[in-house]
């Protein structure tokens, strides 16, 4: 959690010079730490880099207390302080005084003061730590600060953080030693004052993140046993490393923590394998019934480097997760998926009853894996039948499910095309093109179509580790794409699922709710409604769109987020487009699903009829509002 205080108000007063005792500014230290933390990590100079920042930045605010406890400290003259709390002013100075000397440089032949060197304490070893990262706007001020001087940044934060007027600013600072205050306001004012941002977690030195310093430097060094000792101990864990002569992590962060439920996580003896036939005897298809296939199932070494990076996860590896999906390590041994040798890279999947996590590191020995999530509670039957394996040359393979009798590649936008069959090699697909890779105009959208006892079904790769089931039909009602009849809906509206990638979709369903006669001889449009819903429920996505004869493709009209409309909660749609006839004339036209009974027009077009379509000449550019009205008289509004 981003760490908050505020600077005291003022309260009425008198005096322009008064005493502060040690337990005053105690208090005042204790009571505003993070915002003097702050202050001090502002006006250092970026130079420093963001770990050493943070360190000096802590130890500055530390230092910020007199010397002996029975001394006095006398508080400059400041309008901002002079009615207020005496001890947050003396600190506060102390903290600019002592960052504005840290800042300068250093010089042959003369002493270095205490601000200008390493703090002695607080020190870490063997972790770098660093605030949490910002927007680009928050770089950009950073970057912009780093190109001024100390007493200029300093004079920006007193504004900005302190909310200070610049009499009081100019007074902080000659206080604090700065000869000349007047031009390091000038300099501030080149900087844009976007103090807003000044309060932001990119310059927060109390809410940090941490990261392992060079691990293979560190196992180098004759003291790596102590360094990773105070690690921990800054951690505030002592952690005995596993006694059975576990081998190197690979990409693996150090363990922060372990306990025997984390330690059995990352046992590879534990690890859940199925039997090959045990889903011929379960009342399941569901992941949970895969057994464990390929050839690396027995390879401990590759399934710990696995099991490692899933719960400790490096600085280079390049981890991805469907949204909603968590990316933490898990709960208790995993069921082992595959474990084997692709083109390019070994591959493990795991599935832990809420995820599939995909581990990948490179067979050429080269630095670096990737660790890929994608969220699959309640899957089953289709949402199980297959999982990518891997991706080459804008080509997908798939792991399917052991129920799997049959797998081909099909394009979506041509349902006259047939079928082209793929092979299964232990249920590993031969290679299909994938539309999730392509660039450029859609003319064609290839799906996976596998087959069990129970029949086909439709899957397309939305760029992610599990591919979206394809149905067509009313939504209370769906039925799978597979069929004759899916495959005509589906055709004029399948480069549409482009609009659904990388969004964890779980399904897409295609519902063809009205046919419409054209004006002026037009012959008959067509009007879909395609709904892609989410494995984590919100994030669903519905098109509607519009097809006119001869178009290859449909043309999206409207499109909404999070809404209810072509569900099964609501199975009830109402869309409409700007049209231009073969004459020239632009029609507003209208349809709603079979449940409508009127339609009505209103602002930049005005019209209405019976029944579920509406066609109503108008200009182009015409902006309007629909409404329509349901059997038993509740009003819809249309999708914009």
């Amino acid at each position: 959690m981003q760490s908050q205080d505020v600077a005291p108000r003022p309260a009425p007063g008198s005096a322009a010079d008064r005493t502060v005792d040690v337990e005053q500014a105690e208090a005042a230290l204790v009571e505003h730490y993070p915002r003097l933390v702050r202050l001090a990590y502002l006006v250092l100079p970026p130079g420093l880099g963001r770990g050493r920042r943070v360190l000096t930045a802590h130890a500055l605010v530390q230092r910020a207390l007199p010397r002996r406890r029975a001394s006095a400290a006398v508080v400059p003259s400041q309008s901002g302080a002079r009615d207020g709390d005496p001890g947050y002013a003396y600190v506060r100075l102390h903290v600019v005084r002592t960052a504005l000397e840290a800042g300068l440089p250093l010089r042959r032949r003369v002493r270095p003061g205490r601000a200008q060197l390493p703090p002695l304490l607080p020190q870490v070893w063997g972790l770098r730590l660093f605030p949490r990262s910002g927007g680009a706007d928050e770089l950009a001020l950073d970057q912009r600060l780093s190109t001024v001087s100390g007493p200029a940044r300093a004079a920006y934060v007193l504004r900005g953080l302190e909310r200070l007027p610049d009499g009081d600013v100019r007074e902080v600072l000659t206080e604090a030693g700065v000869d000349d205050a007047g031009a390091a306001l000038r300099e501030a004012d080149t900087v844009p004052a976007r103090y807003a941002l000044l309060e932001s977690a990119e310059f927060d030195p109390c809410a940090l993140q941490v990261r392992p310093t060079d691990l293979m430097r560190r196992r180098q060094h004759t003291k790596a046993a102590l360094a990773a000792a105070a690690a921990l101990a800054v951690c505030g864990t002592l952690v005995a490393l596993p006694g059975d002569g576990w081998g190197p992590d690979g990409a693996a962060a150090p363990a922060y923590a372990q306990n025997p439920a984390a330690e059995a996580a990352l046992d590879p003896a534990r690890l859940v394998k199925v039997p090959p036939t045990a889903w011929k005897t379960s009342a399941r298809t569901d992941f949970s019934v895969w057994p464990a296939r390929g050839e690396l199932t027995d390879d401990d070494a590759l399934l710990r480097r696995a099991l490692a990076v899933w719960a400790r996860p490096g600085e280079r590896v390049r981890v991805s997760s469907t949204p909603g999906t968590p990316s933490g390590g898990p709960a208790g041994p995993p069921q082992l998926l595959y474990a084997g040798d692709t083109a390019t890279a070994r591959v493990v999947l795991l599935y832990d009853g809420l995820r599939i996590a995909r581990y990948a590191e490179p067979k050429d020995g080269t630095t670096g894996a990737a660790l890929d999530f994608a969220r699959v509670d309640g899957a089953t039957g289709a949402e199980a039948a297959a999982v990518v394996l891997d991706r080459a040359d804008g080509n997908v393979r798939y792991l399917t499910a052991p129920w799997v009798s049959a797998a081909a590649e099909r394009d979506l936008s041509k349902p006259g095309a047939g079928l082209m069959e793929l092979t299964l090699a232990e249920g590993i697909t031969s290679p299909l093109s994938s539309p999730a890779t392509h660039a450029g105009a859609c003319t064609t959208w290839n799906v996976l179509q596998v087959t069990d006892a129970s029949g086909s079904y439709l899957l397309s790769d939305l760029g992610e580790l599990v591919p979206a089931r394809l149905t067509a039909g009313r939504p209370t009602a769906p039925k799978e794409a597979a069929g004759a009849e899916a495959l005509s809906a589906w055709a004029p509206f399948a480069c549409s699922l482009g609009e659904m990638r990388a969004r964890g979709v779980r399904s897409v369903n295609a519902w063809a709710y009205a046919r419409q006669p054209l004006p002026d001889a037009g012959g008959q449009a067509g009007w879909a409604c395609t709904r892609a819903d989410t494995w984590r429920g919100a994030g669903s996505r519905v098109l509607a769109q519009f097809h006119t004869p001869g178009g290859l493709f449909g043309a999206v009209t409207a499109q909404a987020d999070d809404v209810a409309a072509c569900g099964p909660r609501d199975p009830h749609v109402l869309a409409g487009v700007l049209w231009k006839s073969g004459p020239g004339t632009w029609y507003l036209l209208a349809a709603g699903d079979k449940d409508t009974e009127s339609v009505r027009a209103t602002g930049g077009v005005s019209g209405s009829g019976e029944g579920n379509l509406l066609a109503v000449p108008t200009r182009q550019g015409a902006q309007a509002e629909l409404e329509g009205t349901l059997e038993g008289g509740r009003s819809i509004r249309g999708l914009r």
